[in-house]
């Protein structure tokens, strides 16, 4: 396990809570990440792909931090999704992050053109680099299914050697244990933090040096991720693990996003936690109800939200 790392530890792609005619709910949001802290996370992944960014507006996005911060969020537990197509929009959320005080800031490559060139990908990140500016540590975030743009291990290395200091980290949800293990590999001995995507992927990977997880699924299985953190090399933290892959299996068997809602709405007894954007959609009653029973069946033991 990499030590002192910044975001160390188990961290929640938090979930975006929205009122019924869709604008966020900055409130209930803010009442999710102190129940997330308090149960288990050292961070919060906001405006991520579980966060709906890609559905939130720019102006948004900027109105979610500084609303969580004077909710009494902390900044700098926060690691902020500004990746974005565009260079001014990404440095923009970017500089942003960084004038609210948090430490990091989670950048998805450009992913609309696809098939970019390392020379192209690694010019897109001198540049939003240079342009920010300031003392917040950029992490990449590696999520091909989606972005359809991989990060391979030379151009990390040469993103690392054309900005010292800078980029400090990867979130990889590509799902492949061995894609995370070549960055760990490549990178941890030098404090580069390695963090799964993938709640399976936690254990295997602090075994090898890697910073810790940020998932989706943390936003109801935070508490067992923390078991699994605190006791990664003993066999109370491989106990831990069995329960946290059967979690992560129930929440991946319907569209992600809307399962978690379900969960989280159940957990608190709010249906507005139902809200999503499209198009995205609401679990049917059907998916809903294979939800709860997977989930249920896994032995996990959820604290009730206040």
């Amino acid at each position: 396990m990499l030590k002192n790392a910044l975001y160390g530890g188990v961290n929640a792609a938090v979930l975006t809570a929205m009122n019924d005619d869709l604008s966020i709910d900055l409130d209930r949001m803010a009442a999710h990440c102190r129940w997330l802290l308090a149960n288990g996370c050292n961070g919060l992944g906001v405006l991520g792909t579980t966060g709906e960014a890609n559905s939130i507006g720019i102006n948004e996005r900027m109105t979610v931090l500084e609303g969580l911060i004077e909710r009494g969020i902390p900044a700098a537990k926060m690691m902020p999704g500004t990746g974005t197509t565009s260079i001014t929009d990404t440095v923009l959320l970017t500089r942003h992050a960084l004038d609210m005080g948090c430490p990091g800031a989670l950048l998805l490559p450009p992913f609309y053109y696809k098939n970019p060139s390392d020379d192209g990908l690694l010019a897109y990140f001198n540049e939003v680099i240079q342009r920010v500016g300031g003392d917040i540590k950029i992490y990449l975030y590696n999520f091909p299914q989606q972005s359809a743009v991989p990060f391979s291990v030379d151009f990390i290395g040469r993103l690392l050697k054309a900005n010292p200091g800078k980029v400090k980290g990867i979130k990889d949800s590509s799902g492949s244990y061995d894609n995370g293990l070549s960055y760990v590999e490549a990178f941890a001995r030098d404090g580069f933090e390695v963090y799964a995507g993938d709640d399976t992927l936690l254990k295997p990977l602090l075994e090898k040096g890697s910073a810790g997880c940020i998932t989706a699924a943390s936003n109801v299985n935070c508490a067992t991720g923390a078991q699994v953190y605190a006791n990664w090399d003993n066999a109370t933290g491989a106990a831990a693990h069995e329960v946290l892959a059967a979690t992560r299996k129930a929440v991946i068997s319907v569209p992600l996003i809307s399962g978690l809602k379900a969960l989280v709405a159940r957990n608190t007894g709010d249906a507005r936690w139902l809200n999503i954007r499209p198009p995205h959609m609401r679990l049917t009653a059907a998916q809903q109800a294979a939800l709860f029973s997977a989930f249920d069946a896994s032995g996990i033991t959820l604290a009730k939200a206040a």
